[in-house]
């Protein structure tokens, strides 16, 4: 059976660490075969904001995005419906690797325009099966922060550590 740390938190309280909670659960009789945090393969994407949207001087369906992911500005090429100027999303660098999708990004000419990353739709970051556009994120969203730590703390209202108590 699979279930998650916060899942379990609704049932109890939860002041261990993760190691201590593995072993409690494993001297109860409730094997433990493994660990896994889905938010580990989502750590290199951070909150951007689209500061210009434009249409792709050579392509009907793509906007050119000026994006600022909080330590420098980049073009991207996307073809989301929803790309547009003031947006806040979720941006993944060239060189990340996109679970959703199984690749990792490297610059690439589309079109003639260079695209130096990507805009994420929820189905790119194994959120869902969601992908006829990208995230987009509040206003308030911080511009730099990792997503997965925005996702913990401000959406799901999580504490920033996770620990557990088994009594």
């Amino acid at each position: 059976m699979k279930f998650s740390l916060s899942w379990l938190s609704d049932y109890i309280e939860l002041d261990v660490s993760l190691d201590e909670l593995v072993e409690k659960l494993t001297a109860l009789g409730l094997e433990v075969e493994g660990v896994s945090n889905p938010a580990a393969q989502l750590g290199e994407f951070r909150i951007a904001h689209v500061i210009e949207a434009v249409q792709h001087p050579n392509a009907d369906k793509l906007r050119v995005c000026t994006v600022d992911t909080g330590s420098e500005t980049v073009t991207v090429v996307c073809g989301a419906p929803n790309a547009r100027t003031g947006l806040k999303g979720v941006f993944a660098a060239s060189g990340t690797y996109v679970p959703g999708v199984d690749f990792t990004l490297k610059p690439t000419d589309i079109r003639g325009v260079t695209s130096n990353g990507m805009l994420c739709s929820e189905r790119e970051m194994m959120m869902s099966d969601e992908h006829d556009g990208i995230i987009d994120l509040p206003a308030d969203a911080p511009v730099g922060m990792k997503f997965v730590d925005y996702a913990m703390i401000r959406l799901l209202r999580l504490p920033s550590r996770q620990t557990a108590k088994i009594v």
